[in-house]
């Protein structure tokens, strides 16, 4: 995924930079719009706060820092964007959430002033130890400097939840709310998902294209993959609304967008033998997506076999993998797998 990464300013270009964002703007508002596919609400730029373009700007001067490639590092600007990731979440006093990549603490501030106890994982030491000392007087806050796609989550949830009484015996679930890094958006997705036993709601800022692409592909369109099957299989996505990119810095080159995952807990989950064989077959469907299921998953089941099962589900033996929903992928499966 490519990003355009602008250099930092420095703060006598803030003016120019202000004026861009605050072109036509009289306040931090919401305006409508509209798209052949949905109506959806923008947030648009916004009047300085307390994590605007110069508190930013001074947090990362005062570690030496600018914000790095590599990591995806895009800083928000705009605490409306954070009011409404919060909300997304419905965030309540005494929630406990996990947010990945807390940059220089705009969310994770909005986060602790709605009363929760977060769990922040930060991979830029620089940045976990930016954030750990602007809330080391608040003892519902911790940090671990660790890169999320390969730390044990699991195992740092079960321990905060299980060390803390009061939180086990009022919650029997944690949120996510995080603005990640566009690079890792599917990696993160496919992370957590899963965990609905630990996890009640994820609530994500992502890449507008990305966004779309997970709630709302449709069948027999070329954005419809694997991924879909796996997001409806685990979830109920919601695409609440959308980012546009000048709220971010240094600014990206696309709009971002507000994305809520509803956890499916894992007696939800649709009914299949085994979840690793289930998704075996669906990718390998889609690994030939342009054949005939009859061909793709022949090194599953003979292809008669294959033409038999669609039947059984109400399919043309000439089905493709883009034609079938998630629950047509699910009774296709528990044919051709059962003994």
């Amino acid at each position: 995924m490519l990003i355009l990464h602008q250099s930092l300013p420095p703060i006598s270009s803030f003016s120019t930079f202000k004026e861009q964002q605050l072109h036509s703007l009289h306040s931090a508002h919401i305006c409508s719009k509209f798209s052949s596919r949905r109506r959806f609400n923008v947030i648009c730029a916004t009047t300085p706060s307390e994590d605007d373009y110069h508190a930013t700007l001074k947090a990362l001067n005062s570690k030496g820092r600018k914000p790095r490639k590599s990591l995806g590092q895009h800083y928000m600007l705009n605490s409306s964007v954070n009011d409404k990731l919060v909300e997304a979440a419905d965030v309540r006093d005494g929630d406990v959430v996990l947010e990945i990549g807390p940059g220089t603490g705009s969310l994770t501030n909005a986060l602790i002033n709605a009363g929760a106890t977060v769990l922040a994982i930060e991979k830029d030491l620089h940045m976990a130890t930016l954030v750990k000392e602007r809330f080391a007087s608040n003892e519902n806050f911790m940090v671990l400097q660790e890169d999320f796609t390969k730390c044990n989550i699991r195992s740092h949830m079960t321990t905060l939840m299980e060390s803390n009484v009061s939180i086990t015996e009022k919650f029997k679930h944690a949120k996510v709310v995080a603005n990640i890094p566009f690079n890792i958006s599917t990696d993160v997705v496919k992370q957590l998902l899963p965990m609905g036993d630990i996890f009640s709601e994820v609530v994500l800022l992502l890449q507008d294209e990305t966004a779309l692409r997970l709630v709302d592909a449709s069948l027999r369109t070329s954005e419809y993959r694997p991924i879909n099957i796996f997001v409806n299989f685990y979830s109920d996505p919601e695409y609440k609304l959308q980012v546009l990119r000048t709220n971010f810095f240094p600014q990206p080159n696309v709009d971002a967008a507000v994305v809520a995952f509803k956890l499916k807990k894992p007696s939800d989950y649709p009914s299949v033998p085994s979840v690793k064989s289930f998704f075996s077959m669906v990718n390998a469907a889609f690994n030939g997506k342009r054949k005939m299921l009859r061909r793709s998953l022949q090194h599953i089941s003979p292809s008669v076999e294959i033409e038999r099962a669609l039947g059984n589900v109400g399919l043309p033996v000439t089905s493709r993998p883009e034609e079938l929903t998630l629950e047509d992928f699910v009774r296709l499966h528990n044919i051709i797998m059962k003994p």
